[in-house]
């Protein structure tokens, strides 16, 4: 029996691979929304993942429809015609969009996550009516825990908390406006991915987000070596595989519908900061990069010192300075995620942790690449 995948963010790291491992599925047609200026664009956006994915696109051309779109403008962007054929075949949705920054405007965030929660329930209400819709996969992210005490755990989260940016204020908002639907029966499991990262075998990622840029600031590059003292802070990682596949299992299993999943290390396996700094730098030094010296300060003094790293540097370390306010509010926080019951119920599909040399690979293909992504 054939099913019909509408994907949002196939353009993205976790969408890009996550469009890869369907492909390997028979009887599977994907519709993927894309944000194209034109139609010329649009078939450039495709052939750029056949590039990543080393695939001929000729072989996929029945499979993979692009649908030139936009998740923050009603109905997809789509016009009438489009939208209501996607609605009368589309079988799944797995919604990965999103725009991961932490320093946008709380409106914008909620444009990027708020409103596209809106547009995709209103796309599996419409495929009900129509006797089509079997799962819907909706990925959010650990940190709708926001600065909440304790471990996070593996369900809605209805407790008062602050947040440590916009990025997670508007991932909570949509996870609260699907919770009703959720709880009437709509077939939706919500995946909480931590901070994505390459492939845990062969480190390779189509985008370099957050981490990276963590880490090329604790290799002490762009402060000239101050750094501040974040003992006791802890990172939580997750390979883009394992959340690719993930979303792949639990969108051919009806039991995972009401669920949350979190992919995430866990308790046991987030990288301690401090642990992470001195295997940063020792990494970009076996790869011939050379390094300013690292002096540890408290980090009031950090923050204080930055506007004077700041005026003497390159525009480019400029621009990555002033979002480091952003990534310190959410480093500094020791903070955890429960996994076990997820990893158990991934575990059932064949997919185990990823093992200790993850930060190895995920960052030798990242300093063998990064002067060819923009």
């Amino acid at each position: 029996m054939s099913s019909t995948y509408f994907i949002t963010g196939a353009t993205g790291a976790v969408g890009a691979d996550l469009v890869h491992k369907l492909l390997e599925l028979p009887g599977v047609r994907l519709k993927l929304l894309v944000r194209a200026r034109d139609r010329e664009h649009l078939q450039q956006r495709l052939k750029d993942l056949y590039v990543f994915w080393g695939r001929d696109h000729q072989a996929d051309q029945e499979r993979i429809i692009p649908l030139q779109g936009d998740m923050q403008q009603p109905g997809f962007g789509l016009d009438r015609d489009e939208y209501q054929q996607l609605s009368r075949e589309c079988t799944h949705i797995i919604h990965c969009a999103g725009n991961v920054r932490m320093n946008l405007s709380l409106e914008e965030a909620r444009r990027s996550s708020l409103t596209s929660a809106q547009s995709i329930i209103q796309l599996a209400r419409d495929s009900q009516e129509q006797g089509k819709l079997e799962k819907v996969e909706f990925v959010s992210t650990v940190g709708v825990g926001g600065k909440l005490p304790g471990t996070v755990p593996e369900r809605f989260i209805t407790e008062e908390r602050e947040f440590h940016n916009t990025y997670e204020q508007a991932k909570a908002e949509a996870e609260d406006y699907i919770q009703p639907y959720v709880e009437q029966g709509m077939p939706i499991t919500v995946h909480r991915p931590s901070m994505v990262v390459g492939d845990s075998r062969s480190g390779r990622i189509l985008h370099f987000q957050v981490f990276y840029h963590i880490c090329e600031f604790l290799s002490g590059r762009r402060t000239k070596g101050v750094l501040p003292d974040l003992s006791g802070a802890l990172l939580d990682i997750v390979p883009v595989d394992y959340v690719a596949r993930a979303l792949v299992c639990s969108s051919q299993d009806q039991n995972t519908a009401g669920h949350i999943l979190h992919l995430c290390s866990g308790p046991d396996k987030a990288l301690d900061l401090m642990q992470l700094r001195l295997k940063v730098r020792d990494i970009f030094t076996v790869a011939g990069i050379t390094l300013p010296r690292d002096r540890i300060v408290p980090l009031p003094l950090f923050r204080a010192f930055l506007p004077v790293i700041g005026a003497f540097a390159p525009q480019k370390t400029k621009r990555a300075l002033r979002a480091l306010p952003v990534f310190l509010e959410y480093l500094k926080q020791r903070q955890v995620f429960a996994g076990e019951n997820s990893q158990e119920r991934l575990k059932a599909y064949g997919i185990e942790p990823w093992d200790q040399e993850l930060v190895q690979r995920v960052l030798n293909f990242y300093l063998q690449h990064r002067s060819m992504q923009k």
